[in-house]
C-alpha cells in the first residue's frame, strides 16, 4: 500500500482539529485537565437505529484525534451541548492571530450562533477549512445511514472544493511512483482515482432531486458488514436449523413466492432512496432501462430481484427461465439485478476505503497506529476480490461479462482493456460492439439438426467449460485479464477454479488465496452446472473465506475483525440460480451458505410439460416403495431387475431404450445387462464422436436389441434415435424439457408405451413433468401405478 503522507506539523493539526470543531461547539465538553472530549453518544433515538441485533455499540474514545477518524455524524443527536464561551475566546486569542482558518471558524460559528446561515463567500474563504467541513457532512449523513461500530454509511461524499489541494499530493504521489517500476504501486494509484466515483455527484439530479442526497438512506452494505456477530449467534449458525416465518408473492411470477427466514424486508422498500444503490449507478441503469423500451422500472424484474439480492440474505431462486429457452427477457433482468448488486457492493466498498485513506491521512497518530482501537477505519480483507461468479460455459461468461461492462456507468469505462482478446477466447472470435444492447445471444443455425436452444447453449464457441477472468475497476476504466489479487471481480467456471486449487495443492508456492475475502458468490446457471460435474461446486464454495497462507501486502491493521475471527463465511452472501430446484442445490443451499442474515427461496407450483407430447402414448408411471434414502438406488435397480427387465426379456420386440438421468446409473445398468447376456449398446456421455453413428446404426436397423441412453449425452449431443418401439424411463430427467423430446423418439405404432419408474423421492422431479397437483396425488395415493394417455 501506498505511503499516506504526513500533510502538516503537529502544530497544524491541532489548529485543524480546533477549526473543525468549531462550527459544532457540542461535540466537545471541557474536561478536568483543560482538555476538550466528545461526550456520550447512546442516545435513545441513536439506539433505535441500530439493526435488532446489534447489542453493543462502539466504545467512545478519550482522544479527540481518534473522534476525527470515527466522524461528527452524531452531532445533531447528542443531547448535552457546550456552552462556555471564555474558554474558546481564550484559545482563539492566542490561536487566532496566527492562523487565519481558526479566526475564519470562530466567525462562522458566532453568526450561526446569532441565528446567521453562512453565505458561499463565508464557504470559499479557506480551502482547508472546507474540507473539513464537508467530511463533517459526510459524517452528518452518516446520522440517517444508521452508523454502525464508526463504519460509515455514506459513500457519496462530495470533496469538489478540495479536488485541488488533493491533485497537488497526487502530482507529488505520482512523481515517487514514476521513479517506481513496480506494478502493485500503479495499481493503487488507479484505485486512488477510482474510488473518487461521487466527487461529480452532487451537480448531477435524479427525479429533480440532488443524487448525493440519496446517500441519505440506510446502507445495507455498511450495515451488513460492520455487525458484530457474537459467539452464540455463532453456534445457532452451525446447527444449520432454518426457520421460514415469512412468504410473499413473487413480483410478475405466477403461482411463486418468496419464503425467508426472520424478518420480511421485501415490504419495506422505499422508492425514494434509489433502492440502496449508488445514485450514479442508479441513474445509469435507469437510462439503460429507459432506452432499452422499460417502462415503470419500480414494478420491473430486475428491480425487484436487485431489492432482493441488497438485502444480503442468501438467495435461491429456481425458477428463472433461461435466455436459451426464449426466456431472454427474464434471465437478462435476473442478471442485470445480481450484476448492479456486485457493482454496488464494489464501489461503496472502495468509497468507505478511499474516505478512511484521507482521514488517516491527516492524522499522524492514526497513521502511526495509535488509535485505531474502534471499527472506525477497519474497512478491507485478506485480498482484494470481493464478488465470485461462477458460470458453467464461456459462452454464458461472454454474456455475463458484456452485460456487466455495459451496466458500468460511463466514468468508470473510458477504456476497456483486452477487450478483442476477451471475445477471441469467449466468443466467437470477433469483436461485438458494446453498445448493442439488442444483440440477440441466440445465433441463427445454418441449417443445423440441432434446436435453436442446443445451438445458443453450446453451439459456436460457447461448450468451453475451463475458464478464469478477472475484472477490475480502476480509474482509467476496466482491466481484463488482471492478476487475481488486483481484481475486483472473478468470473469463472467450476472446472477452472478446480484446476487452481489442484495446483495450488501440489505446488506449495502457488495458492488460491484470493478466494479468502468473497463477499459476495454468484452461482448462475447452476442447472447447466449440473450437467458438469457439481461436486466441483461444493470443493470451490469449500475453499471460500479461508485464511490465507500469506499477506499479499494487505495492510493488517485496517482487516475487518471478522476476517482474522475466521467468521468471513457467515457474512458471505451466495445467490443460487437456476431453472429448476435440485436436491444437490438444497443441500448446498443449506449446508454451506451460513449468512447470519437469513435466506430467502422460491417455491412454485408447477403445471407440467405433458401438453408438448406430439403423439398419442401411453404413459405408464409405476411407483416403487424406498425405506431410506441411502437404499433409494438399489430399491430402484432391484424394481427393474424383477419387473421391468423379464417383460423386455421375454418379448421379441426389438427397439428398446432404457433412459437413465446419471452416470451412476448408466454403469450399474450397463453391467446388469451385461451380466444378463443381454443384446444392447449404449450411448454415454463419454462415447466418442466417431462411435456415435456406428451406434445409432446398430440399434435402427436392430442389429441391438436395447440401447442405454443418458440424459447427459442428450444434453451434449442432442441427436434424434431413430427406430424407438419401447421407452423404458428408469430415472425422470432433471430437465423438464428433456422428457416430452425423449418421449418423442417414440415411432409412431399401435402400441406405443413409455414406462416410467418412480417414488416419493422424486418430487420434485416428478411435479415438473406431471404437475404439482398430479404429482402430489401420484406420491400419496395407496395406488402404486397411473396412466397418462
Amino acid at each position: 500500500m501506498r505511503n499516506l503522507k504526513r500533510h502538516s506539523s503537529r502544530k497544524n493539526q491541532n489548529d485543524n482539529v480546533l477549526s473543525q470543531s468549531l462550527a459544532h461547539p457540542s461535540k466537545l465538553r471541557k474536561t478536568e485537565r483543560g482538555g476538550f472530549k466528545k461526550p456520550a453518544k447512546a442516545t435513545k433515538a441513536a439506539e433505535n437505529r441500530r439493526p435488532v441485533h446489534d447489542e453493543k455499540a462502539a466504545n467512545d474514545s478519550d482522544d479527540y484525534e481518534e473522534e476525527q477518524m470515527d466522524g461528527d455524524s452524531e452531532a445533531e443527536e447528542v443531547d448535552a451541548a457546550y456552552k462556555e464561551p471564555t474558554v474558546y475566546e481564550d484559545l482563539l486569542k492566542k490561536l487566532g492571530t496566527r492562523n487565519e482558518n481558526v479566526a475564519e471558524a470562530l466567525r462562522r460559528r458566532q453568526r450561526e450562533e446569532q441565528g446567521e446561515g453562512g453565505t458561499d463567500d463565508d464557504t470559499d474563504s479557506n480551502m482547508e477549512s472546507i474540507s473539513e467541513s464537508e467530511e463533517d457532512d459526510d459524517d452528518d449523513d452518516d446520522v440517517g445511514n444508521g452508523v454502525k461500530h464508526g463504519v460509515e454509511q455514506n459513500e457519496d461524499f462530495d470533496r469538489s472544493d478540495v479536488d485541488e489541494d488533493d491533485d497537488e499530493d497526487d502530482d507529488e504521489d505520482d512523481d515517487d511512483d514514476d521513479d517506481d517500476d513496480d506494478d502493485n504501486d500503479d495499481d493503487e494509484d488507479d484505485d486512488g482515482d477510482a474510488m473518487s466515483d461521487t466527487d461529480e455527484e452532487s451537480g448531477s439530479r435524479v427525479k429533480d432531486q440532488p443524487l448525493s442526497q440519496a446517500s441519505m438512506i440506510i446502507s445495507n452494505f455498511d450495515s451488513h458488514l460492520s455487525y458484530k456477530l457474537p459467539s452464540t449467534e455463532v453456534e445457532n449458525l452451525l446447527e444449520r436449523k432454518w426457520r421460514y416465518t415469512w412468504k410473499m408473492p413473487a413480483l410478475n411470477m405466477s403461482n411463486c413466492n418468496w419464503r425467508g427466514t426472520g424478518s420480511c424486508f421485501i415490504e419495506d422498500v422505499d422508492m425514494t432512496s434509489y433502492y440502496g444503490l449508488k445514485p450514479r449507478f442508479y441513474k445509469h441503469w435507469l437510462e439503460s432501462y429507459t432506452a432499452s423500451g422499460g417502462s415503470d422500472f419500480h414494478q420491473s424484474k430486475q428491480r425487484s430481484f436487485f431489492s432482493i439480492c441488497n438485502s444480503y440474505y442468501d438467495i435461491m431462486h429456481h425458477n428463472k427461465k433461461p435466455f436459451y429457452l426464449k426466456g431472454s427477457e427474464e434471465d437478462s433482468s435476473i442478471m442485470d439485478a445480481y450484476l448492479m448488486h456486485s457493482l454496488n457492493h464494489i464501489f461503496r466498498g472502495k468509497d468507505l476505503m478511499v474516505k478512511n485513506e484521507r482521514k488517516l491521512s491527516k492524522n499522524q497518530e492514526i497513521v502511526d497506529g495509535q488509535n485505531l482501537e474502534d471499527d472506525a477505519c477497519l474497512d478491507r480483507g485478506f485480498t482484494r476480490p470481493k464478488v465470485l461468479i461462477l458460470l458453467p460455459l464461456a459462452g454464458i461468461a461472454r454474456r455475463v461479462v458484456k452485460r456487466l461492462i455495459q451496466l458500468t456507468p460511463t466514468k468508470h469505462k473510458a477504456n476497456v482493456e483486452d477487450l478483442e482478446r476477451f471475445y477471441e477466447e469467449f466468443g466467437s472470435g470477433r469483436t461485438e460492439s458494446m453498445g448493442d444492447d439488442n444483440d440477440s445471444e441466440i445465433p441463427k443455425s445454418k441449417k443445423s439438426a440441432k434446436p435453436p436452444d442446443f445451438q445458443a447453449l453450446l453451439g459456436n464457441d460457447n461448450a468451453n467449460d475451463h475458464f478464469m477472468v478477472g475484472v477490475k475497476f480502476t480509474n482509467r476504466g476496466i482491466k481484463l485479464y488482471g492478476d487475481f489479487y488486483t481484481s475486483d471481480v472473478i468470473v469463472a467456471s467450476p472446472l477452472g477454479l478446480i484446476s487452481k486449487i489442484g495446483d495450488a495443492e501440489v505446488d506449495k508456492e502457488k495458492d488460491v488465496d484470493y478466494l479468502s475475502s468473497i463477499e459476495i458468490l454468484i452461482i448462475d446457471h447452476a442447472d447447466v452446472i449440473l450437467m458438469q460435474n457439481w461436486s466441483h461446486v461444493n470443493t470451490v464454495v469449500e475453499q471460500l473465506n479461508r485464511l490465507p497462507s500469506k499477506q499479499h501486502g494487505t495492510d493488517i491493521m485496517r482487516i475487518r475483525p471478522w476476517y482474522s475471527d475466521g467468521q468471513a463465511r457467515f457474512y458471505r452472501q451466495t445467490i443460487l440460480l437456476g431453472s429448476h430446484i435440485n436436491p444437490e442445490f438444497n443441500s448446498l443451499f443449506n449446508q454451506h451458505c451460513l449468512n447470519y442474515q437469513g435466506k430467502v427461496k422460491l417455491e412454485c407450483k408447477y403445471k407440467g410439460v405433458l401438453p408438448k407430447i406430439l403423439i398419442p402414448a401411453r404413459q405408464i408411471y409405476e411407483r416403487f416403495d424406498v425405506e431410506s434414502i441411502t437404499g433409494a438406488d438399489d430399491a430402484r435397480l432391484k424394481y427393474f431387475c424383477e419387473k421391468v427387465f423379464p417383460k423386455i426379456k421375454d418379448s421379441i420386440q426389438n427397439g428398446v431404450m432404457i433412459f437413465v438421468s446419471s452416470y451412476f446409473e448408466f454403469v450399474r445398468l450397463r453391467n446388469y445387462l451385461k451380466s444378463q447376456d443381454a443384446s444392447y449398446c449404449l450411448f454415454g456421455e463419454y462415447i466418442k464422436p466417431n462411435e456415435i453413428s456406428h451406434v445409432r446404426g446398430q440399434f435402427f436397423r436392430g442389429e441391438k436389441k436395447i440401447i442405454l441412453y443418458t440424459e447427459r449425452s442428450h444434453f451434449y449431443f442432442r441427436y434424434k434415435i431413430r427406430g424407438v418401439q419401447n421407452l423404458i424411463i428408469y430415472s425422470l430427467p432433471e430437465r423438464k424439457e428433456f422428457y416430452p423430446e425423449i418421449v418423442n423418439f417414440l415411432e409412431e405404432s399401435d402400441n406405443m408405451n413409455c414406462t416410467v419408474l418412480f417414488s416419493r423421492l422424486d418430487h420434485l422431479r416428478l411435479e415438473r413433468i406431471v404437475g404439482s397437483t398430479a404429482a402430489k396425488r401420484m406420491v400419496d395415493s395407496e395406488k402404486g401405478v397411473f396412466v397418462f394417455a
